[in-house]
């Protein structure tokens, strides 16, 4: 116990080691080291258990009325077992005692969580003995603590003492290491940082008790690559995990990311007995402007040719060596001399960081045939504090002009004449010339017309004199706005030709060329004069002022009916007004004839004609229906071509009908085999049905039959095996002959007697051919029709045929009127 001497720690009547709140953690950290954390285990685990009792219960008299007051309890101090305890298992902890257990029987029982409570079964108790035992390991991480109750029951279970609080603690072991919220930390901190700057933190976190020694992390690095500019560019706060730069030297451009290993240790970092684990920290240095941009070379050159825009001369180079595509590595390009009209920018390539040197504004090969720039590069970002600007940041650029063909270009263009309307053709109105810019190449300009919408003008070919070829009409529709336009062309003829064009504006001064219309060129009064009965007139002219109005409306002098009708009276300038001089004039279409002059020098006339309906008025002044109609006043010879065309359509309907009823007599006179009912010649029949042959119908031939049939059918059965090859030498059969006036119905009959004739007929042909058919089927109701066409040597007479109508003469003629063949 030499080792136990400090007043902090002492050994309690039970023989365990005990320890006062108040002991300083390097205190038990230098007895853990004295005797070893194994050992002191054992003593506390092996040390006799002691015995805990039932408190006895103190009374004492009252001086006043006998009462008697209990004395307080005892407080029981805890039961401290260590976790992770190897056994054996179960592991006697204390044992419970009564009193009374002398007198009576006790047994004893306890309760709470961990015995009877979930997790229930880690603590029981012997019912007679009353030792208490664990029956597993603890895990303070599991549960730090339990709080049971002992009990002391008699036999009958009746309760002998009161139950007791038991307390029991897990002594926390380092059985945990420290644990990182993450594997690889990332972190950043700028190039060129002073000491002391803050990266970046990492924070490892321990299961055990972290009061104790055991739940104390301490934080170190371990390592540090690259270890450029110094191994130690970087430390760490031991207990706080913060990472700050110890030394100057960071340079992006050099390294531009340092990976840390990183260890926590808990036992307050002591290597010896502490648990550790590792991280990663990454730290990335961040791109500060700290390299100016250099151009490549000092002198750039390039050429352009005249005229031309958007178009790049050179590219200029740049070495940027901060971080690419940011404000830092980004170029920005100026021209500060060299170019006073602007005719050049500089544009960045987003991809290379290249000055595309790119032509605006067209430059002149006569004006300029070079030029010599000035530009200077920079970055989008500010440079850093006390970086400097290089002296490669800026390069001069020369530019060489190539000289074009360009074409001729006419000094005013459009160029604006005035000039009278109504100029005879042949008129020369202006010279439109063109100029060669090439001054230092003499070539030719030649004219020729481009756009001439009326086909006025003409221009000299040599020259560009412009001259009439026509009148030229202000009124025209291709004059807009009194000017009149015409485009020319003028060519050099320099390699390649080159061509430009011009615009020549003609202002048409107006003259008084266009005599007034009248306006409107149709009314209507009515018959009888009244106030309101009266026409508004005005004119309509073509000119502009002052050859317009006012105008002067009056009324001719002949015929002499016009102004004793009709009179005009003046409204203003350009309006007059024409009403009825009598009283009543007779309903009808008159024409009233108008003599309109302008106020044109000379002025100019025109007589037009008013068409004025005069028609019967009902009380509101206005025209009936009735009226109108008479008014409309219709034409003697209207009338007459409009019966004509009456009497013509009534014609061609009688002649129509007439030619129909004609066509159903001759129909009607023509005389039929059969019933009309059941003539289907004119018919389309369709049959949406294919058979498989003969065998598959099933014809009626009761419809080609009439009861009064004939019975003298011959139908002679054959016998024996007939040749088709060659005549029989028999009698010829017998056909059947029809009366002279056959019923027409009979025709059936008639077929069929003829059909089974000739069926049965051995000498019927053909019978020097052998005929090979394909087979239809059997047993076909139709009979065959192959000696429709043979001959009978019967005598039969067909002259009957010739009085069934034109549609059996040419069986007539086949079989009536003569001797067979």
């Amino acid at each position: 116990m030499g080792c136990f001497h400090d007043p902090y720690l002492t050994q309690n009547s039970s023989g365990m080691l005990v320890s006062d709140p108040k002991c300083p953690m390097m205190f038990l950290m230098s007895v853990f080291e004295c005797v070893g954390i194994e050992e002191m285990l054992s003593r506390v685990w092996d040390s006799q258990p002691r015995v805990i009792r039932f408190p006895r219960k103190h009374q004492r008299s009252s001086s006043a009325n006998g009462l008697r007051r209990q004395k307080r309890d005892w407080v029981i101090p805890p039961i401290n077992v260590p976790e992770n305890s190897r056994g054996p298992f179960p592991h006697m902890l204390v044992r419970i005692r009564s009193d009374q257990d002398k007198d009576v029987g006790i047994r004893y029982s306890i309760t709470g969580a961990g015995a009877d409570q979930p997790p229930s079964g880690i603590y029981n108790i012997d019912p007679i003995s009353g030792n208490m035992f664990v029956t597993q390991p603890l895990d303070r991480e599991e549960r730090a603590s339990f709080h049971l109750r002992a009990h002391a029951v008699d036999m009958n279970g009746n309760q002998v003492e009161n139950p007791i609080d038991l307390y029991i603690y897990v002594i926390d072991m380092n059985d945990n290491r420290p644990e990182f919220q993450n594997q690889v930390y990332n972190g950043s901190v700028a190039e060129g940082s002073k000491p002391g700057s803050s990266v970046m933190q990492v924070t490892a976190s321990d299961s055990d008790d972290s009061t104790t020694a055991n739940g104390m992390v301490r934080y170190r690095i371990l390592s540090q690559t690259p270890h450029s500019p110094i191994p130690n560019m970087f430390t760490i706060n031991s207990e706080t995990g913060d990472i700050v730069t110890v030394a100057a030297g960071l340079d992006r451009e050099k390294v531009s990311q340092y990976t840390i290993i990183v260890q926590a240790t808990d036992m307050e970092g002591n290597l010896n007995f502490g648990l550790s684990n590792t991280a990663t920290a990454l730290i990335s240095i961040t791109d500060i402007n700290d390299n100016p941009p250099e151009l490549t070379v000092r002198t750039f050159s390039g050429e352009v040719p005249e005229n031309k825009v958007n178009v790049v001369v050179t590219n200029l180079t740049v070495v940027d060596r901060d971080q690419p595509h940011s404000p830092n590595w980004n170029a920005v390009y100026r021209i500060v001399s060299g170019d006073p009209s602007g005719h050049f920018t500089i544009r960045t390539n987003p991809i290379t960081n290249e000055g595309m040197l790119t032509v605006v504004k067209p430059v002149d090969f006569e004006m300029n045939r070079a030029f010599m720039l000035t530009v200077v590069v920079s970055n989008q970002a500010h440079l850093a504090s006390g970086i400097q600007s290089s002296l490669q940041s800026t390069a001069g650029v020369t530019i060489s002009v190539q000289d074009v063909n360009e074409p001729p270009v006419f000094p005013v263009n459009p160029k604006l004449i005035r000039f009278e309307e109504g100029v005879p053709a042949g008129t020369t109105l202006t010279v439109f010339a063109a100029q060669d810019p090439d001054h230092f190449i003499h070539q030719i300009v030649r004219y020729s017309k481009l756009s001439d919408p009326a086909n006025w003008l003409k221009i000299n070919r040599t020259n560009g004199q412009i001259t009439t070829m026509a009148l030229l009409d202000r009124e025209s529709m291709y004059v807009k706005n009194n000017v009149y336009e015409a485009t020319f062309l003028a060519f050099d003829n320099g390699s390649p030709q080159a061509s430009g064009t011009g615009t020549l504006q003609i202002y048409l001064i107006d003259i008084n060329d266009n005599a007034p219309v009248l306006i409107p060129r149709e009314a209507q009064v009515c018959e009888h004069a009244r106030p309101n009965s009266r026409i508004n007139i005005t004119a309509s002219d073509a000119d502009a002022d002052p050859n317009v109005g006012p105008f002067v409306f009056e009324l001719p002098s002949f015929p002499a009916s016009v102004r004793r009708n009709w009179t005009i009276s003046r409204l203003s300038g350009d309006y007059a007004q024409l009403r009825l001089r009598i009283p009543y004039l007779e309903a009808g279409v008159y024409e009233i004839p108008v003599i309109v002059s302008d106020s044109g020098n000379p002025p100019l006339s025109n007589r037009s004609t008013i068409r004025i309906k005069v028609c019967p008025c009902d009380d509101n002044g206005d025209c009936s229906t009735t009226g109108a109609v008479a008014a409309a006043g219709l034409g003697t010879g209207a009338i007459i071509a409009i019966l004509i065309c009456i009497i013509i359509l009534l014609s061609m309907v009688l002649l129509f009908v007439v030619w129909m009823k004609r066509r159903e007599k001759e129909r009607q006179a023509k005389p039929l085999l059969i019933d009309p009912e059941d003539d289907v010649r004119d018919n389309i029949l369709k049959y949406d049905e294919e058979g498989g042959g003969e065998e598959d119908q099933d014809y009626d031939l009761s419809q080609l039959q009439q009861p009064e049939s004939l019975d003298h059918i011959i139908n002679k059965p054959a016998s024996g095996v007939r040749r088709v090859d060659e005549r029989p030498v028999i009698a010829e059969s017998q056909y059947p002959v029809r009366p002279s006036l056959p019923h027409p119905g009979d025709i059936g009959d008639f077929i069929n007697d003829g059909l089974r004739a000739a069926d049965n007929d051995p000498t019927a042909p053909p019978y020097d051919s052998l005929l090979v058919f394909d087979y239809e089927g059997s047993g076909s109701t139709a009979g065959s029709v192959s000696s429709l066409n043979s001959t009978s040597s019967g005598d039969q007479d067909y002259d009957y045929l010739n009085d069934w109508g034109p549609r059996f003469k040419k069986l007539a003629d086949l079989y009536g009127g003569g001797d067979d063949d």
